[in-house]
């Protein structure tokens, strides 16, 4: 029966995949123009480094002074109307569309249990390719704990997507530097968030990050200790395996095989790799629920089960849940369900 059943999961995973009929191959770049303002680039002598050795040292430095490369200066201009909070991103891009900050606010609702909801707050970080309606009924769900949320838009994506694409192809694909560029500006936008929330006066802070949010998520709680709750709402290890392996990201790899092979891929991207900076995030009092699904074919399960040693080795304070279903399906019912009171509950209880 557990065979019968991963086929007939697996199957319906690839149905739900292959609805999305707008991906494209697009041509593999390094990308070196997007390094230009990243803070590892400008302290060093190229000295006739190829393309690929050249990013592969400024990814090296970057994590060495990860501090720096994900530091920023807070905003100025944070302007909330009714439920939209935007700002201009702390990172520059050449759209102007990317540059605006949206973010959709969910204040905190009284509730019997909590008549006068106190000063907490998560920010919601959606998946892959989410349009801007999505993770919005958790947002509403979350609300009703007493506990504010803001949904983030991540760059690239809904309202901030550049008018001559059609998916969020800017925030991963074969262009190397501008998915790290990209994955730079999410975790510099969500820090920003978290300064905005202190400016309103919130002082218990989380995050929520479904999929490639998830990863953002672990990068900004890693460099950030205001975040004292996670969810990483489907988990891995190497950014570049997800991309390798991930179903949904096939197209991408198509664009990148013939260029570099995994373990390439591995050292270009591995500034943006949750496994870089474990031991970082260890050093901070955080509580954690890591969920992933038993059958997913996009963050295999062996790759979450990897970071679920991990955290177990390091003693770290967390849960684990691990769901009967995959990636796409653990958005349909009655999955969504059982992932909803999994991230519900445990933000109930510890936030």
């Amino acid at each position: 029966m557990p065979e019968v059943y991963r086929r007939w999961m697996h199957a319906w995973e690839a149905r739900l995949c292959s609805r999305a009929t707008d991906r494209v191959v697009r041509p593999f770049e390094w990308g070196l123009e997007w390094t230009r303002d990243w803070p590892s680039t400008g302290v060093r002598e190229r000295n006739g480094h190829s393309d690929e050795a050249w990013l592969r040292l400024l990814s090296q430095k970057a994590i060495e002074h990860s501090d720096e490369f994900f530091g920023y200066r807070t905003p100025s201009d944070f302007t909330l109307t009714g439920h939209e909070l935007r700002f201009t991103s702390a990172v520059k891009t050449p759209y102007p569309e990317n540059n605006t900050v949206r973010a959709h606010w969910f204040p905190a609702k009284p509730t019997v249990f909590e008549p006068k909801p106190g000063k907490k707050a998560v920010i919601v970080l959606p998946h892959w390719n989410a349009h801007a309606a999505q993770h919005v009924a958790l947002c509403r769900a979350i609300s009703l704990l007493g506990i504010s949320s803001l949904r983030l838009s991540l760059p690239y994506h809904d309202l901030r997507m550049p008018p001559e694409t059609k998916r969020a192809d800017y925030a991963v694909s074969s262009n190397v530097a501008r998915t790290i560029d990209a994955t730079r500006q999410a975790i510099i936008d969500v820090r920003s968030c978290l300064d905005w929330f202190q400016q309103q006066g919130y002082e218990k802070l989380g995050i929520v990050g479904t999929s490639l949010g998830s990863a953002y998520a672990f990068l900004t709680s890693a460099h950030d200790d205001r975040l004292t709750v996670n969810v990483f709402n489907h988990c891995s290890t190497q950014f570049a395996d997800v991309v390798w392996t991930g179903l949904s990201s096939q197209h991408i790899r198509q664009s990148l095989e013939p260029v570099i092979d995994l373990e390439r891929a591995r050292a270009v991207w591995s500034v943006i790799t949750p496994a870089s900076y474990i031991h970082q995030f260890a050093k901070q009092r955080k509580k954690s629920l890591l969920i992933y699904g038993k059958y997913d074919t996009t963050f295999l399960p062996e790759f979450s089960k990897e970071v679920v040693l991990g955290f177990e080795e390091l003693g770290l304070d967390h849960k684990v849940a691990a769901l009967p279903c995959g990636h796409y399906t653990m958005g349909e019912s009655p999955f969504k369900f059982l992932d909803g009171y999994h991230i519900c509950a445990f933000l109930k209880q510890n936030l």
